[in-house]
C-alpha cells in the first residue's frame, strides 16, 4: 500500500513538472515592483511640466507614474483662449480686450486640465515670440489666435507648427510679413527681411551651425560655421512676398477687423516675387512658382536643417527642466525630434516627452548645475495653485504682469523674449562657462517689486480680507486661502512643517526652517493669521522656493 501510494505521488509531481511544455522549471521570477515616487520627485517633475506643483497633483503622479501622468496629458483637449475673448461683447476699443486676454491665460495655466500642454505652450511662446507690446497692442483677437495656435500645437508637428506661425496675421503684423510686397525698383521698394532673419535666427536654427548634442560645428581653422549668409536672408525675404489679411481689402493698410486677425493670411500673386531665390544648404528656389509652392518649399527647406533638432531640444529642455543640459541630454532629445522610432520628425510630443522622462530630468545624484532659476511668474502661479487664488468675479486681472512680475502673456518687450537663452550673470556663473537665462532680468527693482507684490499678497489679499474696511479689495482682487495652516499656527513646528509640505515638499534647509522659528517666536501664539502669513511669506520668497531642482 505505501509502495502504491509513493508512485501516484510521485506520479503526480511529474504531471506537475511537466505542464507548461516542459519550461515550468525555469520559469523567471516577476520583475520586482518599481521604485515607489517621492513627493519631493513629484514636486520636482510637477514644476517642470506644470505651472506650479501641489500635493493634490503630487498624489496624481505618484499614483499614475510620470509616463502615464504625460501620456494623460497628451490627450488632453487644448484650454483656448479665442472663444472665451470672442463670447465678450466686444468693447467700443479693442485693446480693452488685453486684460481679458490676459485673465483667461492665468485662468487656463492655473485651473486647465491640459496643464502639460499650457506649459509647453509658454515655452513656445518664449522662442516664437509675438507681443502686445507694439503694433498688436489693440488686436487681442489676434494674439488669442495666435497663443491659441501654440496650445493647439504643442504636441504636434514642428513643421506644422511653423508654418500656422508664418501665416499668422499676429505674427504677419508683427515680423511685417503682413503687406510684404515683390522688390519694384522704381518706387524704391524691397522685400521685408523681418520674418526670414527670425525666423532662422530665433525660431529654428539660430546663427551657428550645430552638432546633435546642440555644440558649435566650427571649419578646418576652428572657427564657428555661420548657419546662413545675407543672400539667404533675401532669400526667404523674397519668399515671403505677397501675404496679406484675408478679405477684400487693400494689399497693405488693411484695417484689423475682428475677422481679420483670426484668419490665416491669403496669398495675392500679383504682389509676389517669381524670381529665383536662394535658400539654406545651396538650395535655390527655381523661378516662376508660385507663392504657396514657395513657401511650402521654404519652410521644408527651414525644417529639415541639421540645427532645428538640437536648437529646439536646448529652448524647451532649458524652459522646462534646466539651464545648463548636458551635450549627452541635447542629443538624446534631438535623436527624438529627428526620428521617434517610427520614422517621423518633428514631433513634439514625443520631444516634450523625451524632455521630462530623460535621466537627466531627475538625477540620482543632485548636482549644483542641476536645474534651473524659477520664472517670476511661475513663482507665483505656484503660489496661487497652492493657496487656491481666485477672485469673487472669477477673473485673474493681471493685464500688467509684465510690470509686476517681469513677465507676462504674450508681453515681452521685444521679438528676443523677456531674457536671452545664452544669458550668464557675471560672476561665478559666467566664469564657469554656464549660463542662468531668468537672471537677466533678476534686476533690483524687479527683485524688490515681486517680493513687495509677495507681501501683499500674503499679508492683505489672503481669506480673510473684507472689502468693506480694506478699499484695495474688491470682487477683481485675486486673493489665497491658508485657514488650514491658521489653525495649527500656535505649533511652530507644525506650522514650518505645512508649508514646507506644500510649497517645498517638505525638502526646507535647516537654515531658512531656523529663521522661520525665530521669527515666529517673536509672535505670540494667539496670533495665528500672522504667524502663519509670515511662514508662507519667507518661504515662497526664498531661494529655495525660486530655485527649480
Amino acid at each position: 500500500m505505501k509502495t502504491r501510494l509513493i508512485s501516484i505521488f510521485a506520479s503526480l509531481l511529474l504531471g506537475v513538472a511537466g505542464c507548461g511544455g516542459g519550461s515550468g522549471g525555469n520559469k523567471q521570477p516577476p520583475p520586482p515592483p518599481p521604485v515607489p515616487i517621492t513627493k519631493a520627485e513629484a514636486f520636482q517633475f510637477l514644476n517642470q511640466a506644470t505651472f506650479g506643483a501641489t500635493e493634490t497633483a503630487a498624489n496624481d503622479v505618484i499614483a499614475m507614474r510620470y509616463e502615464a501622468w504625460i501620456d494623460d496629458q497628451l490627450q488632453k483637449r487644448p484650454s483656448l483662449q479665442l472663444p472665451h475673448i470672442q463670447s465678450i461683447t466686444p468693447p467700443q476699443f479693442m485693446f480693452e480686450l488685453q486684460p481679458d486676454r490676459a485673465d483667461i491665460w492665468f485662468r487656463n495655466s492655473l485651473n486647465g486640465d491640459d496643464q502639460l500642454r499650457q506649459r509647453v505652450a509658454f515655452a513656445l511662446s518664449e522662442v516664437m515670440v509675438v507681443s502686445e507690446l507694439g503694433v498688436l497692442s489693440n488686436q487681442p483677437y489676434a494674439l488669442a489666435s495666435y497663443y491659441d495656435i501654440l496650445a493647439r500645437n504643442a504636441f504636434g508637428n514642428y513643421r506644422d507648427l511653423i508654418e500656422e506661425v508664418t501665416l499668422s496675421p499676429a505674427m504677419g503684423a508683427y515680423l511685417s510679413m503682413l503687406g510684404n510686397q515683390k522688390p519694384d525698383p522704381l518706387l524704391n521698394i524691397r522685400p521685408d527681411e523681418n520674418y526670414a532673419r527670425e525666423l532662422m535666427q530665433l525660431f529654428s536654427i539660430g546663427l551657428l551651425e550645430l552638432n546633435l548634442d546642440g555644440s558649435v560645428r566650427t571649419d578646418t581653422q576652428g572657427e564657428p560655421i555661420p548657419t546662413y549668409d545675407q543672400a539667404t536672408i533675401e532669400g526667404f525675404a523674397h519668399v515671403y512676398t505677397g501675404w496679406t489679411y484675408a478679405g477684400n481689402g487693400p494689399f497693405q493698410g488693411a484695417f484689423p477687423t475682428e475677422a481679420r486677425q483670426v484668419e490665416q493670411m491669403v496669398l495675392r500673386e500679383e504682389f509676389h516675387d517669381t524670381g529665383a531665390k536662394s535658400l539654406l544648404g545651396g538650395v535655390t528656389l527655381p523661378a516662376g512658382q508660385g507663392g504657396q509652392q514657395d513657401l511650402d518649399d521654404a519652410l521644408d527647406n527651414v525644417f529639415n536643417h541639421s540645427n532645428v533638432a538640437p536648437f529646439i531640444a536646448i529652448r524647451l529642455i532649458q524652459r522646462l527642466v534646466t539651464s545648463n543640459p548636458s551635450p549627452g541630454y541635447v542629443s538624446r532629445v534631438a535623436t527624438v525630434f529627428n526620428d521617434t522610432g517610427q520614422g517621423t520628425r518633428g514631433d513634439l510630443g514625443a520631444v516634450v516627452k523625451a524632455v521630462l522622462l530623460d535621466d537627466e530630468a531627475r538625477p540620482a545624484l543632485r548636482m549644483e548645475l542641476d536645474g534651473k532659476v524659477k520664472e517670476p511668474i511661475i513663482r507665483v502661479t505656484q503660489l496661487w495653485k497652492t493657496y487656491n487664488a481666485a477672485s469673487a468675479s472669477g477673473r485673474y486681472p493681471y493685464n500688467f504682469a509684465y510690470i509686476i512680475f517681469g513677465q507676462g502673456p504674450l508681453q515681452s518687450p521685444s521679438v528676443f523674449n523677456f531674457f536671452s537663452p545664452f544669458y550668464a550673470p557675471p560672476g561665478e556663473i559666467r566664469d564657469s562657462g554656464l549660463v542662468a537665462p531668468e537672471l537677466e532680468i533678476a534686476t533690483e527693482f524687479l527683485n524688490t517689486y515681486i517680493t513687495n507684490y509677495m507681501f501683499l499678497q500674503i499679508f492683505a489679499w489672503n481669506h480673510t480680507a473684507d472689502p468693506v474696511t480694506d478699499p484695495t479689495v474688491n470682487d477683481d482682487t485675486v486673493l489665497i486661502d491658508f485657514a488650514e495652516e491658521v489653525a495649527i499656527a500656535a505649533d511652530a513646528d507644525a506650522l514650518i512643517e505645512m508649508v514646507a509640505g506644500k510649497l517645498l515638499a517638505g525638502e526646507i534647509s535647516t537654515t531658512l526652517r531656523d529663521e522661520i522659528a525665530a521669527i515666529l517666536a517673536t509672535i505670540p501664539p494667539d496670533q495665528g493669521l500672522l504667524r502663519a502669513a509670515e511662514t508662507i511669506y519667507l518661504v515662497s520668497t526664498s531661494p529655495e522656493f525660486a530655485y527649480q531642482r
